[in-house]
């Protein structure tokens, strides 16, 4: 290890502040600095969940997202960007390691469960003492909200992002007992092609910033047309003998 500080990766949970866990807890109270993603000119949705954890004397530590939805994923540039970002954000966190200071990384739901966090860990994780506190993931907290029972005995779940091609997504809704499709947003229109071509649209919910105070949900067969907010998935449940 080249520093003395330490690096915490924090599940902060899928936005009720509540579903934090005590470890989750106790580490934003004791961090030194408070590290988050954002998009530039935001607080941050993990910020905004633990604010009132975060000492007084904490050094902030703001990661801004150079792209969002700008650029296709799949450009070059894009890529070039996103690289160069983790790439600053290790370097800035890694700063404060060498000081000798605990850096707390906020990581919206799982900080290894599509969690930018993760872009740090495998750059710093080797070269500091580390530790990752898991959270509630934001699937976990919308079927608990929404109360559809997921998958039971034999039945396997298939978590799909919204951003893998058309027929891609059909051919693995129809092999699959249960799905929990994340990255809706503008994929919305796609997912809800993919599982009417699959069979599954009638089961589908709809579920928009589980948790949260202004949570809502509904067969996605009948929400309106249109893309979707960032905190959106879709539930497509097993367990068939008690849909």
């Amino acid at each position: 290890m080249s520093g003395a500080g330490r690096l915490i990766g924090v599940g902060t949970g899928p936005g009720d502040p509540e579903l934090l866990t005590v470890k989750a807890v106790k580490a934003i109270e004791a961090a030194d600095v408070i590290a988050y993603f954002a998009k530039r000119g935001r607080g941050g949705n993990g910020r905004a969940i633990v604010e009132h954890l975060i000492g007084r004397d904490a050094v902030m530590l703001p990661l801004y997202y150079p792209v969002t939805t700008e650029i296709e994923k799949s450009e070059a540039e894009y890529r070039r960007q996103i690289t160069d970002f983790y790439e600053e954000s290790a370097a800035a966190v890694a700063a404060h390691l060498d000081a000798g200071r605990a850096v707390a990384v906020l990581s919206e739901g799982d900080p290894l469960f599509y969690g930018s966090y993760m872009h740090l860990h495998v750059r710093l994780a080797s070269r500091y003492a580390t530790e990752v506190i898991p959270g509630i993931s934001a699937m976990s907290g919308c079927w608990s909200v929404a109360g559809i029972p997921i998958v039971q005995g034999d039945d396997v779940l298939s978590v799909l992002p919204g951003t893998m091609a058309e027929q891609e997504l059909e051919r693995r809704l129809s092999d699959t007992q249960a799905a929990v499709i994340m990255k809706v947003g503008r994929n919305l229109p796609k997912i809800r092609r993919a599982l009417q071509a699959s069979g599954r649209l009638a089961e589908a919910v709809y579920v928009e910033r589980g948790t949260m105070a202004n949570a809502a949900m509904i067969k996605l067969a009948d929400r309106p047309e249109g893309d979707a907010p960032y905190f959106s998935l879709v539930l497509v449940p097993g367990w068939e003998s008690n849909r």
